[in-house]
């Protein structure tokens, strides 16, 4: 008799811990932490997002690590999804940035990509992963998801 992995164990196995969501709160011209990680250093084994109210209104979301000790590095640069409006529901994916294709093609930060793919394999050590919101009278929020695994003994990632 054959045994099946279910979908959860499945989950853990390929992703980690489960999925921990963070909602964003009404989006402000601002900078708020929507997860923190203690303890040291953790795999984000992937990262995406959800509108949970309209973003209707012109302005640019950004996602960064700030750790307790070192540099402030953004990781997905500054998007405009606002422009166009951006529909409850949507899921907030990432696509990679190329700085100069022409010439270096190296790859940059991240860009958001509505309905785009998860952002996997990221390392953040103790401190926060911060949303950055700019713009006038920004509208609209989303719910961050992260699944991850702990790369130091008793590193944890939890929602802020």
């Amino acid at each position: 008799m054959a045994t099946l992995i279910q979908g959860p164990e499945l989950r853990s196995l390929l992703l980690g811990n489960p999925p921990l969501s963070s909602p964003s709160g009404a989006f402000a011209a601002d900078t708020r932490a929507v997860f923190t990680v203690t303890g040291g250093e953790v795999l984000i084994t992937a990262l995406w997002g959800k509108v949970t109210t309209a973003i209707t209104v012109a302005n640019t979301v950004a996602l960064q690590t700030n750790p307790t000790t070192g540099d402030t590095k953004v990781f997905v640069e500054a998007t405009d999804i606002g422009t166009n409006d951006t529909a409850v529901g949507t899921v907030v994916g990432f696509t990679p940035s190329i700085d100069d294709p022409a010439t270096s093609g190296a790859l940059t930060e991240h860009s958001i990509m509505l309905g785009g793919h998860v952002l996997r394999d990221l390392v953040v050590t103790t401190g926060d992963i911060e949303q950055v919101t700019t713009g006038t009278n920004p509208d609209g929020a989303i719910t961050w998801y992260a699944t991850w695994v702990p790369l130091s003994d008793g590193a944890r990632l939890v929602a802020s």
